[in-house]
């Protein structure tokens, strides 16, 4: 494939395809969007032939952004015909109040849907939250792997729980992963990525930074790169051949998302909501893309005083819930 085409107007399958409209609504949302394009690992290539797979995070599904914005992106997807939907966690924003709200929407989309929870799953009711996405007809992965298959062709997703609150268990998500299938990770916190890479995984897709949501003079890489220890802020890192660079093993991409949980404001081209679509199969470098692969940050691992502050935080909230509840 030559340098300036893209598989944008293609099928799955190759052949070429028109896309949908988008609704009146849609259409008036959708330049707070972006849909950004890329390329598979290099290890797909060969093993994969023109799979699609979009991916969304962090919806946020509740008062502070509005339903409108997430219907959008649900047409966005589904106007690029993907094969599979991935969603990285975080799909409420403080309550289960939208938990019904949140099956309607996951059911609208035209292909399968996998996920893994994040850090406002668990903060609302992380089983309230997997019921509602089962509702929806969504497959919750929870620190394990499936295999689906797409004309022929066999993808592994693996999906690791959140590790923000502290319920990811690499040991226990890739127990028995088959080396020999091209295979993909899924988790909310990017920087599980590392360890994922070295049991063969060669690209993950997370999200939990909202790509800092203001993006102009550099200011989300103040905030979620210096300032909250984030090695991956926003976009591509690592290396999708062979682990060249930055001594990757691997390559992660970390979504913008599509909600927001405290702030909706977003400023700066890099902070814009996001649908996310790659092309398994496709030899990076293969056609145009937004960015190229960056290095990471240095970042910072949390304290093991903020690790137990987290999960903590988790049983709190679980525990005022209750007692709401009781009354």
């Amino acid at each position: 494939m030559s340098k300036a085409h893209s598989p944008a107007g293609l099928h799955a399958d190759g052949h070429r395809r028109s896309r949908r409209p988008l609704s009146p609504q849609a259409q008036k949302i959708s330049p707070q969007f972006r849909v950004r394009r890329f390329a598979g690992p290099g290890a797909h290539v060969g093993a994969l032939s023109h799979l699609r797979i979009a991916h969304l995070t962090d919806l946020h599904v509740g008062r502070v952004t509005p339903e409108a914005v997430q219907d959008t992106a649900v047409e966005l997807a589904n106007r690029e015909a993907p094969d599979v939907v991935v969603i990285t966690g975080d799909f409420v924003c403080h309550s289960q109040l939208y938990l019904d709200q949140l099956s309607w929407l996951v059911s609208r989309f035209d292909a399968p849907v996998l996920c893994v929870l994040g850090n406002h799953d668990y903060w609302a009711g992380a089983e309230e939250v997997r019921q509602a996405l089962r509702r929806g007809g969504a497959e919750v992965l929870s620190n394990e792997h499936t295999v689906l298959t797409f004309r022929g062709q066999k993808l592994q997703i693996v999906g690791l729980d959140d590790a923000y609150t502290g319920h990811a268990s690499w040991a226990d998500a890739v127990r028995g992963l088959s080396r020999d299938l091209p295979t993909i990770g899924l988790s909310h916190i990017a920087e599980e990525a590392d360890v994922l890479w070295a049991h063969g995984v060669p690209l993950v897709l997370s999200g939990h930074t909202h790509a800092g949501q203001v993006t102009l003079a550099r200011l989300h890489e103040l905030a979620i790169g210096r300032l909250a220890g984030h090695k991956y802020v926003h976009g591509l890192y690592g290396a999708r051949n062979g682990g060249a660079g930055a001594g990757a093993g691997g390559a992660v991409y970390v979504g913008a998302g599509v909600g927001a949980s405290v702030m909706p404001l977003r400023i700066g081209e890099r902070g814009r909501r996001e649908v996310t679509i790659f092309e398994l199969g496709h030899e990076p470098g293969s056609f145009d893309e937004p960015h190229s692969e960056q290095a990471p940050r240095p970042g910072r691992a949390p304290s093991e005083k903020k690790r137990y502050a987290r999960a903590a935080a988790v049983v709190k909230k679980e525990q005022q819930r209750k007692k709401k509840q009781q009354r």
